[in-house]
């Protein structure tokens, strides 16, 4: 009896963990409407699309937390202070990568389960180490440039805007910041669609 049961454990489906949203007949529908063919994967890059609107907030928000407690964009000589600006980004990055791949799991891709968690963790983590480095060098790059520039397109709008330099960083990083999720969610996308979860039909 207890090998029939034991038999019966082992021929018996794998549940797939997966969870449910209020959106999801939403999105089905809009998939259905607009899909055509590749109706399923419209759905899937929809959600894909909102796990990333996910981690854009707790990206942005800890950058903006980070930014006003421990990582300055400047030192208190009013110098510009990149290690800070790509530490801030950076913890940012990791935290909204934790979120991203858990919800992406259970939620985009429940269907995606003939490798195991560990090895898809890995590989979505390598995949979003490349987007993290090509975002990082952007940011860093690009963040005290775009900060001048927004400073004197808002004084052609308001002659006596005049922002210290850290307010002038801060907002310069959140401007290379939004040009660089975009570009990475493209890249997370398609990387991981075919390679991370490309086990699904």
């Amino acid at each position: 009896m207890s090998g029939t049961l034991t038999a019966n454990a082992k021929n018996a489906p794998r549940r797939h963990h997966s969870v449910s949203t209020p959106a999801d007949r939403l999105i089905r529908l809009v998939a259905l409407r607009f899909g055509g063919e590749k109706a399923k994967e419209l759905e899937r890059f929809i959600k894909f699309a909102f796990v990333g609107l996910l981690g854009f907030v707790i990206d942005t928000g800890t950058v903006i937390i980070l930014q006003n407690s421990l990582l300055p964009p400047v030192t208190t000589n009013n110098q510009p202070l990149d290690a800070n600006v790509a530490l801030a980004t950076s913890v940012a990055f990791v935290l909204a990568v934790c979120s991203n791949f858990v919800w992406n799991r259970l939620w985009t891709y429940p269907d995606s389960r003939s490798r195991s968690a560990r090895r898809q963790l890995s590989q979505f983590f390598i995949v979003s180490v490349i987007g993290w480095a090509l975002r990082t060098v952007w940011i860093d790059f690009a963040y005290q440039s775009l900060g001048e520039m927004s400073t004197e397109f808002i004084k052609m709008l308001n002659a006596d805007y005049a922002p210290a330099l850290l307010d002038q960083n801060k907002l310069g990083t959140m401007l290379a910041l939004f040009v660089g999720v975009i570009v990475v969610t493209a890249w997370n996308f398609l990387a991981n669609r075919y390679w991370t979860y490309n086990d699904v039909d």
